[in-house]
């Protein structure tokens, strides 16, 4: 491999790594301060990078915040497709999906806030850019969910959109109380919101205790439907 080639495979090395270090920088920033609060000023403060060299990563602060979302949701999605190729159990693709889901946000907290809080900061084609990935992902999410319904035999069924945003509503929460370093790891969380998800907060067991408790005081079981 000739000098030239590896001088210009080490700049492009330095200049991901120093976007890395702006984009997770910025994340951090815009979760603690909010998008329309901080400026471009307080990134370059926080990352050393002079305001010179920040417009050379980034025209503005619109594309900064382009970029965080974009990544995020590229990285996620090529992550999840090749966890999921070879696999056809339905079941074993929701769980690799919120797996999927949950460790990498686990580990990118700040960016999970950001794409929380700052769906709409974002305009025009950046924006469109975006959302075309988002529903491409939440896409993915209802295809899982209909191949477990369609597995099934129950008559009675929940409506797709409502059960896939109720997914993500689940899994987007855990930016506002989940530690990481806590006490419930990662492979725990993704087991109780699987089989939360999947089974509802009773078990088989306790549900049937209480519907005959409920039946022999003559009370009206108001939580079960069916």
């Amino acid at each position: 491999m000739s000098k030239w080639i590896n001088d210009q495979m080490n700049q492009s090395s330095r200049h991901d790594q120093k976007l890395e270090l702006i984009l997770r920088t910025s994340a951090r920033i815009f979760a603690e301060k909010s998008y329309h609060s901080t400026s471009m000023r307080d990134i370059s403060r926080a990352t050393g990078v002079s305001l010179a060299g920040l417009y050379h990563y980034c025209k503005s602060k619109e594309e900064l915040l382009f970029l965080i979302q974009d990544h995020c949701f590229g990285r996620v999605l090529e992550r999840l497709e090749q966890r999921v190729k070879g696999t056809d159990d339905p079941f074993e693709k929701l769980r690799l999906f919120i797996d999927n889901h949950l460790s990498f946000f686990a580990a990118n907290m700040s960016e999970m806030k950001v794409l929380s809080h700052e769906a709409e900061s974002l305009a025009g084609d950046l924006h469109e850019h975006v959302s075309t990935k988002k529903e491409k992902y939440a896409r993915l999410a209802r295809k899982i969910l209909r191949e477990i319904q369609e597995s099934q035999s129950a008559k009675a069924r929940i409506d797709l959109t409502v059960a896939t945003y109720a997914l993500f509503g689940m899994m987007n929460w855990i930016y506002n109380w989940y530690d990481p370093s806590g006490k419930l790891s990662v492979n725990q969380l993704v087991d109780n919101i699987t089989n939360l998800f999947l089974r509802g907060f009773l078990t088989s067991e306790v549900e049937q205790f209480a519907l005959t408790k409920s039946r022999r005081s003559g009370n009206v079981n108001v939580w079960r439907t069916a």
